[in-house]
């Protein structure tokens, strides 16, 4: 007789309105390769949001949203060598790739052009992938990394990591590639939420220069007091602005809402570079003449492949980089939603599903 799939409580949208509430569904059965990951927390991205109320058109209803996940390991295939049960892990946003590109030979898994992320998405197989606001989620061992238990002096607190699987890597990976990483560089950090948070305190922790780039002067001394930034830049101050003029080595633009990405080319020095990581909507605006005549560049990132996930835990346990958090419980998941979109979050929610699951059912 066939094995029935055992059955998952998690919380999901059922229409563009984006209410999530309990909602059951089978577990994807377990593959040689595959692990089971019982979830411990989950963070909630902005991208979480934007897909549950279909703002991008590719909503799968019903959503399971979440790809900030830290869990441990529950269960393994018998062909998976990197993790036993009780390891501590974390999962972020992709689920499945081809495996035979350049890109996903190379370590880049998240350029391949046949990326299936954890949640909202179906794999090849057609089976459902489910994200991380449910007990329980089968992911290959290729997209799970392992969180260290922080060499000994302290563990690593897990509802401040799972942020670093999505918006930790966002910005870790662009610093070190492009370069940015370089102790007595200034960085610039346009926008501080989510992601431009962390940006500071990566920037930090290699030794550059940090200064935020804000629209809002309440900021200023959460920049600086609180996270530790060397200065701050209120970007619609003309004067303050024109006297920052051409001091940054790149910038690290973490801003999702549609703006003009021109004066922020201005703070650039000569071949400074540009990377926008936010995701607006709509396309932005960009003068070319100060980008040309500065010999600058924009450059493209979005997360980071298997292997920078991994290097980047690491590095964020060792040096103690971790988000700062509001847990939640999961039956405070839709209050959590209003308050994200009207950005009033320091600076990322956090579910604590395995404590509060059965509280919301």
């Amino acid at each position: 007789m066939e094995q029935q799939p055992k059955m998952v409580t998690g919380w999901a949208a059922r229409d563009a309105n984006g209410l999530l509430s309990p909602f059951s569904f089978p577990l994807r059965a377990k593959g040689d390769e595959d692990v089971v990951v019982k979830i411990l927390f989950c963070g909630i991205c902005h991208s979480d949001l934007s897909t549950i109320k279909n703002e991008w058109g590719n909503a799968k209803y019903p959503v399971v949203p979440g790809h900030e996940i830290v869990g441990v390991v529950a269960e393994v295939g018998s062909s998976v060598a990197r993790f036993t049960t009780g390891d501590t892990v974390g999962v972020g946003y992709i689920a499945s790739t081809c495996s035979a590109c350049a890109n996903c030979r190379d370590g880049f898994e998240n350029y391949c052009a046949g990326l299936v992320p954890s949640f909202n998405a179906v794999l090849p197989d057609g089976a459902a992938v489910h994200g991380g606001f449910a007990e329980l989620a089968v992911v290959h061992e290729r997209y799970v990394v392992r969180i260290p238990n922080g060499g000994g002096a302290s563990p690593a607190p897990l509802d401040r990591v799972a942020p670093l699987l999505c918006a930790g890597v966002t910005v870790y990976c662009p610093m070190r590639r492009l370069g940015l990483d370089r102790p007595g560089l200034h960085l610039g950090v346009a926008g501080l939420g989510g992601l431009g948070h962390l940006a500071v305190k990566f920037g930090k922790a290699f030794g550059v220069k940090v200064t935020v780039i804000s629209t809002s002067p309440w900021k200023e001394a959460e920049a600086v007091e609180r996270l530790g930034a060397d200065a701050f830049l209120l970007s619609t101050n003309a004067e303050q602005m024109k006297a920052a003029a051409g001091t940054m080595d790149g910038i690290i633009d973490t801003v999702s809402a549609v703006h003009d990405l021109t004066p922020l080319i201005t703070l650039l020095r000569t071949h400074g570079k540009l990377v926008p990581v936010g995701s607006p909507g709509k396309p932005v605006q960009l003068a070319l003449y100060p980008l040309q005549s500065g010999g600058k560049s924009v450059a493209g990132s979005m997360i980071g492949g298997m292997r920078d996930t991994q290097e980047m835990v690491d590095y964020a346990v060792e040096h103690g980089v971790a988000a700062e958090v509001e847990v939640i419980g999961m039956e405070d998941v839709n209050g959590a939603m209003e308050r994200l979109q009207k950005g009033d979050v320091r600076y990322r929610f956090v579910i604590d599903v395995a404590n509060t699951m059965a509280r919301g059912r």
